[in-house]
């Protein structure tokens, strides 16, 4: 059975705690959590490390709630998903009425954002065959205007110290916010010069040249990931797309970006990558398993085509 503001809700209640103070978050989120370990429902924290010394001096180490690392949890949108529904499907075979979480992003307003913005999105999909309550926390203070117009957008509703939860009046259903056609992020390694230009290249190519322009600073294991997510992506696009394919490379001492690009419109799933295409049946697995391997996964559209862009060895602003 469904408690608090969520009760009579069927799939997920998604909200959004835009807070400017210590005294903000807790007065939200406290009555929150407490809420549901009094009603004996799974409770989650998955803040960052200073919001969950903050809960856990609050709540003066009740048993009753479980703590999760923000840091791992939150590694990589697609598996971060993964991991979720794997958490969430636990609980409802143990017969939980509800799971609330109270859960942070990392603090990437960078190039990572786009990514995350998808991610705060499609979650409405895809844990809304769950009893699930959460709440997503988002300082306004260190939050930039463009990442809190994303966060009304992808958020159904809006907690509020007097215990108000009002529905968003931005919010876009996800199948619309997805499919908008949006630049890729800036990158100042992409400012450079790339150290390789390819057109129609085969994956074999297309490795070899990943292959040549690897910097010296770069773990041998995160480069052989990355040559089949590269892989994954240049047979995506020339089964896919709409012909030239062009790909390119950039490199610095330890990380690389590629951008594989066609004339097409990209994917017609809007939640390619983040979830696995037809559960993962007859195929569409190869930008889900690209999003798992990739530090960084950027789609690009607009009237010239479609991009994607694959970052291995982190994230520079």
């Amino acid at each position: 059975m469904r408690t608090g503001a969520a009760a009579g809700h069927h799939g997920y209640y998604h909200e959004a705690v835009c807070y400017d103070s210590d005294e903000h978050l807790l007065a939200v989120v406290l009555p929150f959590l407490t809420g549901g370990a009094e009603a004996g429902e799974p409770t989650v924290v998955a803040l960052g490390e200073r919001n969950t010394a903050l809960v856990r001096d609050a709540l003066a180490g009740d048993s009753r709630v479980t703590y999760l690392a923000s840091d791992e949890t939150y590694a990589r949108p697609a598996a971060a998903i993964r991991a979720y529904r794997k958490m969430l499907a636990g609980h409802g075979a143990a017969g939980a009425g509800q799971i609330r979480i109270a859960g942070e992003l990392p603090a990437s307003f960078g190039p990572a954002w786009d990514s995350w913005a998808r991610y705060e999105s499609a979650i409405n999909h895809a844990y809304d065959e769950f009893p699930l309550w959460s709440m997503c926390a988002y300082d306004v203070r260190t939050t930039p205007a463009p990442a809190l117009a994303d966060v009304a957008r992808t958020h159904p509703r809006t907690a509020l110290p007097d215990g108000r939860h009002p529905a968003g009046e931005a919010y876009t259903d996800p199948r619309t916010f997805l499919a908008e056609r949006r630049p890729l992020p800036p990158d100042r390694l992409r400012a450079t010069a790339p150290r390789a230009d390819l057109t129609d290249p085969t994956s074999a190519q297309a490795r070899l040249a990943v292959r040549r322009a690897a910097p010296p600073g770069l773990a041998a294991s995160d480069l052989d990931g990355f040559l089949v997510a590269v892989t994954e992506a240049v047979t995506n696009a020339a089964r896919h797309g709409v012909p030239p394919t062009r790909m390119r490379v950039w490199t610095d001492t330890d990380r690389m970006i590629v951008e594989v690009a066609d004339r097409g419109d990209g994917p017609k799933d809007p939640f390619a990558g983040l979830l696995p295409a037809g559960h993962g049946h007859g195929g569409g697995l190869g930008l889900w398993i690209t999003h798992q391997i990739c530090d960084h996964v950027a789609f690009g559209s607009d009237e010239r085509g479609f991009t994607v862009r694959l970052t291995t060895g982190g994230l520079r602003a």
